[in-house]
């Protein structure tokens, strides 16, 4: 799983890191820069990924795709994959989004096989 994660980042060099963690907040692989710690970023994918659906399902949206937030200094995406896991790429503040919801789709594809 690690390297479909850098196989997707290297796809998209404005992925930073990714990580794919189950919706209990626990991390299942990660490529995250070193500075990152991947805990507090599983505990964070897995409480957006539950209020994302819960917002979608509320609100009449419809079954959850992604959610994404943009900062000042680039965005945070998530993607489920299956009903047991969340993509989360982070990506720079240049990043074209479509081409990172591509890969991203891409990748939750294969991951979807291995979860």
């Amino acid at each position: 799983m690690v390297d479909r994660l850098r196989e997707m980042q290297a796809s998209s060099p404005d992925i930073e890191g990714s990580a794919i963690v189950s919706v209990d907040g626990l991390s299942i692989a990660s490529a995250l820069q070193q500075e990152i710690e991947e805990d507090r970023v599983s505990a964070m994918s897995a409480a957006m990924l539950s209020l994302g659906e819960r917002i979608a399902s509320e609100l009449g949206r419809g079954v959850l795709e992604q959610v994404y937030i943009r900062g000042e200094n680039g965005f945070v995406v998530l993607m489920a994959v299956g009903k047991e896991a969340v993509l989360t790429a982070l990506a720079s503040k240049k990043a074209k989004l479509g081409l990172i919801f591509l890969d991203m789709r891409r990748a939750v594809e294969d991951l979807v096989k291995l979860i």
